[in-house]
C-alpha cells in the first residue's frame, strides 16, 4: 500500500506537493492509473488514482473515502526535554506516533543539553510514522518552550511530572489519572529535572509520577508514559 500525506486536500481533485512527488514517481516508480492511499492527518483515509504526472507534480483523483476516523476519547501531551543525540528524540517521536499521542513540546530545562531544535525536521519524522501507522490524526508538535513557559501555556485534565528523585513520593498514571482524560506529562533531560523544577511543577498542580523502579533514558520514558496512558485507555 502507497500512502501519501496530503494535509490540505479538499476537494476529489488534488497534486501532490513537490517532495511526495518526487517519491511517488522517482522512488516508488508509480504512473498514471495507479491506485494509492491518502492521509490528511484530520481523520480521513482516501483511495485515489494517479491521473498524470509532470516533473514537479502529480495528480490524483479521490475514488471513495476509506474510512472516517473518531477522534479518540482521550488527550496525550507530552513534553519532553531533547536530547543530546538527536536519534534518540526522533526515535521517540516516531514510536510515539505509531502508538498513538496528540501533542509533543521540546521543552527546555536547566540541565539540558540540547536548547535548540529543528522543528522542520522532527514534523518529517512524525508525518513519516503517520503514513507508515496509516495513523488517521497527525500529531502537532509544538515550538520548544522554556520549562516555565509549558507550564503556564499549556493544560491539561491531569498534569504530571516524572522524575528520579529518590524518596519522594510517586505514583502510576493509573493511580493518578482515569482513562477518557486529556494528559500532560513532563520528562526531564538526561540529568533529570532539578530541584526548582520539580517544585514549580508541583505547585503548579502537578502530579509526582514514577514510570518504573528503573532509571530510564529521556526517550524511553516518554515513550513508557505513551504506552502507559494507551494501554490505560484500550
Amino acid at each position: 500500500m502507497h500512502v501519501f500525506y496530503t494535509p490540505d486536500i479538499t476537494s476529489s481533485d488534488y497534486i501532490l506537493n513537490e517532495e511526495e512527488s518526487r517519491h511517488c514517481m522517482k522512488v516508488l516508480r508509480l504512473v498514471t492509473g495507479d491506485v494509492v492511499h491518502l492521509i490528511d492527518g484530520r481523520g480521513g483515509l482516501y483511495e485515489a488514482e494517479i491521473t498524470g504526472e509532470s516533473k514537479r507534480n502529480v495528480s490524483l483523483h479521490v475514488l471513495k473515502t476509506t474510512s472516517e476516523y473518531q477522534k479518540r476519547n482521550h488527550n496525550l501531551h507530552i513534553a519532553v526535554a531533547p536530547t543530546k543525540n538527536i536519534d534518540r528524540l526522533e526515535w521517540f517521536l516516531e514510536k510515539a506516533t505509531e502508538i498513538g499521542i496528540d501533542q509533543i513540546t521540546p521543552v527546555i530545562c536547566e540541565r539540558s543539553e540540547r536548547k535548540i531544535v529543528k522543528e522542520d525536521r522532527l514534523n518529517k519524522v512524525i508525518t513519516s510514522a503517520v503514513k507508515q501507522s496509516l495513523q488517521a490524526y497527525h500529531p502537532m508538535l509544538n515550538e520548544a518552550l522554556s520549562l516555565k513557559e509549558l507550564i503556564s501555556h499549556h493544560s491539561a485534565d491531569h498534569r504530571m511530572i516524572a522524575h528520579c528523585v529518590e524518596g519522594e513520593p510517586r505514583k502510576y498514571i493509573s493511580e493518578i489519572a482515569p482513562s477518557g482524560s486529556s494528559y500532560l506529562i513532563l520528562i526531564g533531560p538526561e540529568g533529570d529535572f532539578t530541584p526548582n523544577e520539580i517544585q514549580l511543577a508541583l505547585q503548579n498542580d502537578f502530579k509526582p509520577l514514577t514510570l518504573g523502579n528503573t532509571r530510564l533514558r529521556t526517550e524511553t520514558a516518554a515513550l513508557a508514559a505513551c504506552f502507559e496512558v494507551n494501554y490505560l485507555n484500550r
